[in-house]
């Protein structure tokens, strides 16, 4: 199989800052020709975070490689025209605008639908149009404390916060990827295209109460929502002599293992720690007494303890240092791509492979770098194309 599988695919991505753009370029990765229909400011994240160019800034690399870029202001009826020169020839249009826009733009699901029926149309959205959140802004933060990720830091570390990456935005992404796969995948047997809605809050609930829905799965309900496990105060990197430890000893074997290298192997046999579902139960005592024992003694003892034990265990590793560990640089996951302005750029590769290939890797585009190929492409005159 080609390291591109996507090859032939069109993609007219309107979506902005990482939700869409990170979807896209999973699609991208995988060898889709994705367009990138941006204002005549650009994506905002063309000016977020550290640029060796002006407008293109670090989050903008990270999310938009292997793109093209196309300018149109949609507030003018010539850029609509064009626009719809391009819908013609692609397979997918995604976008990230709330519902209420899309009239007045002429991009409404239906019209488009109608006008293209093997296109495959994807709304990514804060919430589904159904309910009483439909066309609210949603943002990464607004999300995380909606679907009940910063109640879980609650639960864990006596205070609301985020997560300190942007979860929501990055989660739903891949999840609006592989929903357009799955379109994709559908249309090629029934010839037909499809709307597909991807939105935030739903998807985040969904994600967050895989395990967290605990007790509630059942009727009435055996215990309120939270898995006791991962939500345990002590449940983070073990504090060791010399920095700390990452270590999950998780079977009866594990922990029998472990009770006898700490000097206690009586407690494999406390009914408190004897099964899973006790330890379960008993989660804070034991990873409690767990970190007792782990700071007494250095972290590569700990790690030469682990290998010995058969017990899951790694440092802490700062991301700083994560370009030059031994196993990314063996498998060749960081890129670095020559650009003639902004010198040589780095890149983590997608992490998928077919049949060993990897996706090659080009940088992302300039603002409206391909303005004029594509649209000339498309069929529209110079002289269109000056008027925009």
């Amino acid at each position: 199989m080609s390291a591109n599988p996507l090859a032939g695919v069109r993609v007219l991505d309107l979506s902005s800052v990482v939700f869409g753009p990170l979807a896209s370029q999973v699609l991208a990765d995988y060898g889709a020709e994705v367009i990138k229909i941006e204002p005549p400011g650009g994506d905002s994240t063309r000016h977020t975070g550290p640029a060796a160019e002006p407008g293109m800034a670090a989050v903008f690399l990270g999310c938009n490689r292997n793109k093209k870029s196309v300018v149109l202001d949609l507030k003018q009826g010539a850029a609509q025209k064009a626009l719809h020169a391009l819908l013609a020839t692609a397979d997918v249009f995604m976008h990230s605008m709330r519902p209420q826009k899309l009239a007045g733009l002429g991009l409404e699901p239906e019209q488009l639908r109608a006008r293209y029926p093997r296109l495959v149309y994807a709304g990514l959205h804060g919430f589904g149009e159904d309910g009483p959140y439909a066309g609210m802004p949603a943002y990464d933060d607004v999300i995380q404390g909606m679907s009940g990720l910063a109640d879980l830091m609650q639960r864990q570390t006596g205070e609301a916060r985020y997560l300190p990456t942007i979860a929501a935005d990055k989660t739903c992404a891949l999840v609006a990827a592989h929903a357009i796969l799955a379109a994709l995948f559908a249309r090629e047997r029934s010839g037909q295209g499809c709307f597909v809605e991807i939105p935030m809050f739903e998807t985040m609930v969904g994600f967050n109460l895989v395990e967290h829905f605990y007790g509630m799965h059942f009727t009435p309900a055996l215990s309120g929502a939270g898995y006791p496990r991962v939500m345990a105060p002590w449940r983070k990197p073990y504090k060791t002599l010399d920095g700390h430890v990452c270590m999950m000893p998780y079977t009866d074997a594990h922990w029998r293992r472990f009770f006898g290298a700490v000097g206690q192997p009586e407690l494999a046999q406390d009914a408190r720690f004897a099964d899973q579902a006790s330890r379960t139960r008993h989660i804070a005592e034991l990873l409690e007494i767990l970190s007792q024992h782990v700071q007494r003694h250095d972290t590569r003892h700990w790690l030469q303890t682990c290998e010995r034990l058969e017990i899951p265990a790694a440092p802490v590793v700062r991301m700083d240092d994560l370009p030059q560990d031994p196993h990314l640089a063996a498998t060749g996951f960081f890129a670095s791509v020559p650009d003639p302005a902004m010198g040589e750029l780095r890149f983590p590769r997608p992490s998928v492979r077919f049949d060993g290939a990897q996706s090659p890797i080009t940088i992302p585009p300039r603002l409206g770098q391909h303005t004029h190929e594509l649209l000339r492409a498309a069929g529209l005159s110079d002289a269109d194309i000056a008027e925009l």
